[in-house]
C-alpha cells in the first residue's frame, strides 16, 4: 500500500522531514518513490517556508490510492489540497470509564454467593 508520509531528516533535536511517497513496508527514513515537499516544524505557522508541497504530484498519487497518514493529511488540509480530516478529540470518551467504576462498586457491596452443589466424582 503506498503512503503518503514524514520520513525525518536534520540533527539530533532539529528535525526536518521530507514528505514522500512510500511504500508502507519500507522504513520510515528508508527507500521511498518520491519526495513530493517539505516540512520544517521549527518554524513559526505563519512562514511559508515551513511547509513546501509540490500539489500536481500530490494530486496524481492520491488519485493513485496513495493514503496520507494522519499528520500528512492535517498538512494537506491546511494546504487545501484535500479536506480537512476531523479532529479526533472526543471529550466523551472517558464518560463510560465512570459507569464501569459505578459498576465495579456495585459489585463489591454485593458479592456474589458461592454454591457448594458441585461435587466430583472418582
Amino acid at each position: 500500500m503506498l503512503k503518503l508520509r514524514l520520513s525525518r531528516g536534520g540533527t539530533k533535536k532539529r528535525p526536518v522531514y521530507k514528505v514522500v511517497v512510500a511504500d508502507s513496508r519500507f522504513a520510515r527514513d528508508g527507500r521511498f518513490i518520491e519526495k513530493v515537499g517539505f516540512f520544517n516544524p521549527l518554524l513559526p505557522k505563519e512562514k511559508k517556508e515551513r511547509v513546501g508541497l509540490e500539489a500536481e504530484r500530490i494530486k496524481y498519487w492520491l488519485g493513485q490510492g496513495a493514503q496520507p497518514t494522519t499528520r500528512v493529511a492535517r498538512i494537506l488540509g491546511e494546504n487545501e489540497l484535500m479536506p480537512m480530516p476531523a479532529n479526533g478529540n472526543n471529550p466523551n470518551k472517558a464518560v463510560p470509564k465512570k459507569e464501569r467504576n459505578k459498576k465495579e462498586e456495585d459489585n463489591k457491596e454485593a458479592p456474589k454467593s458461592r454454591s457448594s452443589s458441585s461435587s466430583r466424582s472418582s
